[in-house]
């Protein structure tokens, strides 16, 4: 039985503290820095990066690593990351051209297969619907193209990443708790597929493993970033980041590195556990851990122990972050300054769009019917008037109310000069005091996020380590 696992998380998003991949290696002693990059609209950001630049990968991680690359050699600290996103494979090669320009020889490891849209049409003709997890829509209902569909995978493959020797390991959408199972399992000897046949030890050491992942997957929130006793948390200007000691039976310390901002405690580690969960039942691509029998004790100063979890059976069909195009949209926010703030409202509204205040207040929330009363050729329409409320302003500012518009339509034209300019137009010839936050602009593109699933029988991963395959199969 080998010691518990140091496994650091350095980044909770794109676009996460740039730092802390030096900090986590230099702070203190850890055997894997992990990362997470991809939260589930990530994948539309790097798609529209691929349009525009190549690649769609977090190039921030290349930046991380090359901070970082030497001393993790020396030490042997191995690297693993969702940086990928929507190129693994290229992220690997640009980590490949990294090391050699820095002479630092390392064995990349690429998991891959996330990625369905190669095989969309495939998967539609076989009966997978891609139901919506929100509203029960199939895609085809919705009459909706996705752009980006990729499946959750779990810390399987990057265990056999590791165990095949690599240094590194880049995938695209795994799991974010799949970034410390798969190290904990390469770490400890875990067996997977003992757990899916029912070994109670391997399922309750990997459901383990997948609530360490959990706590510490969204960086210095368990250190007490976004607490809701922040006035509580010492040093929460820079905190430190959560490190996860894994031991051979799945029970996890959560700690950061000493004398860093922050702290752990029950609390903190309380709070990310409830972050983003619904049930008890947590299910992972390798694994379901049952919440409802987590226990923590607080074991010293910075240090909460978790213990007690057992494992439910992993899911049948795997969790898949779909994006769309949705069209186009444009915003404008009108200043309404002084009193008359409601009668106001109601001019700018009749003389932009046709409707009334009155008739916004009926549409409520619908902002399809709402655009089917205005003059406006868009598709949706909606409306927020915020009321400042103070009839005796002190200052300038105090006397200003807003009212935001906003139209969305499959058409760039119909939100772009064909919304803003009746507003330009009205400037002088409208209620007293009127003018724009911000100058009028052209529409922008928006995505919707398509929540939903797949036989995981339909996907097929595979691990490649220094462009050799070592493994490959359904997850």
């Amino acid at each position: 039985m080998r010691e518990p696992i140091r496994i650091a998380n350095c980044s909770g998003f794109f676009g996460d503290r740039l730092a802390a991949a030096r900090e986590m290696v230099d702070d203190g002693p850890i055997d894997v820095l992990t990362g997470d990059w991809l939260a589930e609209l990530t994948m539309l950001i790097l798609m529209r990066q691929k349009l525009k630049r190549g690649n769609g990968f977090a190039g921030t991680f290349l930046t991380q690593v090359e901070q970082v690359l030497g001393t993790c050699s020396d030490r042997g600290i191995r690297i693993v990351s969702n940086a990928g996103g929507l190129d693994p494979l290229a992220l690997g090669d640009a980590v490949d051209e990294l090391a050699t320009r820095l002479g630092i020889p390392v064995r990349v490891g690429v998991v891959s297969g996330d990625d369905l849209m190669p095989r969309m049409a495939e998967l539609l003709q076989s009966g997978e619907g891609f139901v919506n997890l929100d509203t029960g829509e199939t895609l085809a209902e919705a009459g909706a193209v996705p752009i980006t569909a990729n499946a959750y995978i779990g810390g399987e493959p990057i265990a056999d990443a590791l165990r095949a020797g690599a240094d590194i390991v880049v995938t695209g959408r795994v799991t974010d708790a799949a970034l410390v199972i798969g190290p904990a399992a390469w770490w400890h000897g875990w067996d997977f597929a003992a757990a899916r046949s029912g070994d109670k030890t391997m399922g309750d050491a990997l459901a383990g493993a997948l609530v360490a992942g959990h706590v510490i997957e969204c960086g210095a929130q368990a250190c007490g970033g976004n607490y809701a006793f922040f006035r509580d948390v010492p040093g929460l200007e820079h905190p430190g980041l959560p490190i996860a000691e894994v031991s051979a039976d799945g029970s996890t310390v959560i700690t950061k590195h000493e004398g860093t901002g922050g702290m752990v405690t029950v609390g903190t580690v309380t709070a990310q556990l409830l972050y983003e969960i619904g049930g008890p039942a947590y299910a992972n691509p390798d694994v379901t851990a049952d919440f409802a029998t987590i226990e923590l004790e607080q074991v010293g100063r910075d240090r909460v122990r978790i213990s007690g979890t057992t494992a439910l059976p992993a899911p049948l069909r795997l969790k898949v972050a779909m994006n769309y195009l949705g069209g186009f949209r444009n915003s404008l926010t009108l200043v309404l300054t002084g009193l008359d703030v409601e009668a106001k409202a109601d001019l700018a509204l009749r003389t932009i769009a046709g409707v009334s205040l009155e008739q916004v207040r009926d549409a409520g929330a619908d902002a399809i019917a709402l655009a089917g009363l205005s003059t406006l050729a868009v598709r949706e329409l909606a409306v927020e008037l915020q009321d400042s409320g103070i009839l005796d302003p002190a200052m300038p500012g105090d006397a200003q109310s807003f009212l935001r518009i906003t139209v969305k339509d499959t058409d760039a034209d119909r939100v772009g000069k064909a919304f803003t300019a009746p507003l330009i137009e009205a400037t002088l010839s409208s209620y007293p005091g009127m003018f724009p936050t911000t100058p009028p602009g052209p529409a922008s593109p928006y995505g919707v996020y398509w929540p939903t699933t797949v036989d995981r029988g339909n996907v097929s991963v595979s691990v490649q380590v220094a462009g050799e395959l070592v493994a490959e199969g359904t997850p």
